[in-house]
């Protein structure tokens, strides 16, 4: 079951980043104010929030699955010093997290606001800010940084 979460949170990533560069391209153009915040606008901020929190509760069972977090939890200093143990149970989780929060922001705040321009700024903004940091944290294939391949049961990540 483990393998299989993981091959679909695997996947998923793919979703998250092309459900995010629809939900920017719609933003960028929506900036200029000739537009209506339309109701393809709503559905991109739509499917990139609920590929962000799929992909989020996936990470969190993993994260426990794994025992990420009990060995977090038994040896903090050690896990410090291992640059790939580092990634996983500390790096990753958490900086993902900030990025979930900073595109249900965005996707509140559009909603919340009272014209299609400000609707635009402010989902354009944020939603920019937590792909920025999504593309920081995610273990590409080439990051030999995150330990692909050097830590025990890193390989299928």
């Amino acid at each position: 079951m483990e393998s299989g979460l993981l091959h679909l949170h695997n996947l998923l990533r793919w979703a998250v980043l092309l459900t995010g560069l629809w939900a920017l391209y719609r933003g960028a153009t929506g900036l200029s104010g000739r537009r209506p915040f339309s109701n393809t606008d709503r559905k991109a901020a739509l499917w990139l929030l609920i590929s962000t929190h799929l992909q989020f509760v996936l990470g969190v069972v993993l994260y426990f699955m794994r025992g990420w977090a009990s060995q977090l939890a038994n040896g903090g200093s050690a896990i410090m010093q291992n640059k790939a143990m580092r990634f996983w149970t500390v790096e990753h989780g958490p900086v993902l997290i900030l990025a979930v929060v900073f595109i249900t922001i965005g996707h509140s705040a559009a909603k919340r606001a009272s014209t299609d321009k400000a609707k635009f700024s402010r989902w354009f903004w944020w939603t920019l800010v937590g792909f920025i940091i999504i593309l920081s944290a995610v273990p590409w294939p080439w990051r030999e940084l995150v330990g692909r391949g050097l830590f025990p049961g890193m390989s299928a990540q």
